[in-house]
């Protein structure tokens, strides 16, 4: 629509907001209450941000959507990687490994499914919730300034991507790592109508908030710091992971992430998708072992006083109140059976194998893959719809003033 280039008036001269087109004698504050398109609230509140808030409601926008699409799955991994070390402190893991109580993806939600329902398909969703907010708002926000930083340094393009995604990894893990915490022990208990001690951690929380307070309470303030060296260790994850998509998605539609083009929208989807894909595979084959040990090393106890009242219901209330705790309880309550990340790899490796080092590899397989499509997905709808709304908000208020 072309506009002529208005004067200014007094008000009496104003036309009605209901003609087609501005009116020569149209004042810029009578354009701006509706002679032009009307600016909407998105695009107001587009036009006084940067990219770093658009990364930071993108990445959080992603990463609410994946968890809850993808949640069921993470459970059952949860207990997959989690039940050896529970039936491991009960006896000889070997002599027991015929009999697990979780086997494989539909054997385990089948289990879930018959103890607790739905609702244990979705236990620790608060946490995923709470969790994956911060974590992708943070990670990508540090992502994209830190990639502005390297790139004054360096103008290899893979490199600063590496680096980049390191940083905003080691940001976004020491931000959240309590959360996964109390997210991992949801999901790795049982069901107190389970009639089965085997695979059962020594504890029952009710909810996010009960889960925190008891942790604090019996087991201290690093509790909520459980395998963060491996977490830490994990961020080679996130270093495969976001080079190679930025790496395939520029190959695949030009634009690297969180870019777009107007137009093409179509193709820039396909490859999108594909990139998303392909760099979580890689991503995920490559660094997978590193989560059993962290897993392991959050749904341990720690050093806890073994004669409160506290400790009884962190044992998950099979005791009662009347649990008075034996010296032999009493002495192993304070030994935590994994020590960090090297003699948990060799304790694993001793009493359970190679393969335990992969277990859950194939439900995590079919929960990481759509998680990272989703989150990636979402993420690149929101950069494209906010860059969008921001634009024509511009466009719009030029307009209003001519």
């Amino acid at each position: 629509m072309s506009h002529e280039r208005s004067t200014p008036s007094s008000p009496g001269s104003e036309e009605l907001a209901s003609s087609p087109t501005p009116s020569k004698n149209a004042s810029p504050a009578s354009a701006l209450r509706g002679d032009n398109e009307p600016i909407a609230a998105v695009e107001r509140w587009a036009m006084r941000r940067g990219e770093s808030s658009f990364h930071a409601l993108s990445g959080a926008t992603g990463g609410f959507i994946s968890g809850v699409v993808t949640c069921p799955l993470d459970v059952i991994k949860t207990k997959l990687q989690a039940q050896g070390g529970f039936r491991a402190a009960r006896g000889n893991a070997a002599a027991l490994a015929s009999a697990a109580r979780y086997n494989g993806m539909l054997g385990t939600a089948n289990v879930i499914w018959s103890e607790e329902g739905l609702k244990g398909l979705y236990r620790g969703l608060g946490p995923i919730i709470m969790g994956y907010l911060p974590t992708w708002a943070v990670w990508f926000t540090v992502y994209g300034k830190s990639k502005q930083f390297f790139q004054q340094y360096n103008d290899n393009e893979n490199i600063v991507n590496f680096c980049s995604s390191i940083v905003a990894g080691g940001s976004s893990t020491m931000v959240t790592n309590p959360i996964w915490v109390i997210k991992t022990r949801l999901m790795s208990q049982v069901s107190r109508k389970s009639t089965s001690d085997d695979a059962r951690p020594a504890w029952h929380y009710r909810s996010t908030f009960d889960a925190a307070r008891k942790m604090y309470t019996t087991e201290g303030f690093l509790s909520f710091y459980s395998g963060l060296t491996p977490a830490l260790l994990g961020l080679t994850h996130v270093a495969v992971q976001f080079p190679a998509y930025e790496y395939l998605k520029r190959k695949f539609t030009g634009q690297g992430m969180g870019e777009s083009e107007e137009g093409n929208y179509k193709n820039d989807w396909v490859g999108i998708l594909s990139a998303s894909v392909l760099s979580k595979v890689l991503a995920s084959c490559s660094t997978y072992p590193h989560e059993v040990i962290r897993t392991r090393l959050q749904t341990q106890q720690r050093s806890m006083p073994a004669s409160s009242s506290e400790y009884a219901a962190f044992r998950g209330g099979l005791e009662g109140d009347q649990y008075r705790p034996s010296v032999l309880d009493k002495a192993t309550s304070t030994v935590p059976r994994y020590k960090g990340i090297v003699t948990t790899f060799q304790m694993i490796l001793k009493e359970e194998g190679w393969r335990a080092f992969y277990a859950g590899m194939g439900t995590n397989m079919m929960r990481a893959v759509p998680a990272a499509t989703t989150t990636m997905l979402t993420y690149e709808y929101c950069m494209r719809t906010l860059g969008h709304a921001k634009l024509e908000g511009i466009r719009k208020t030029e307009e209003a003033i001519l």
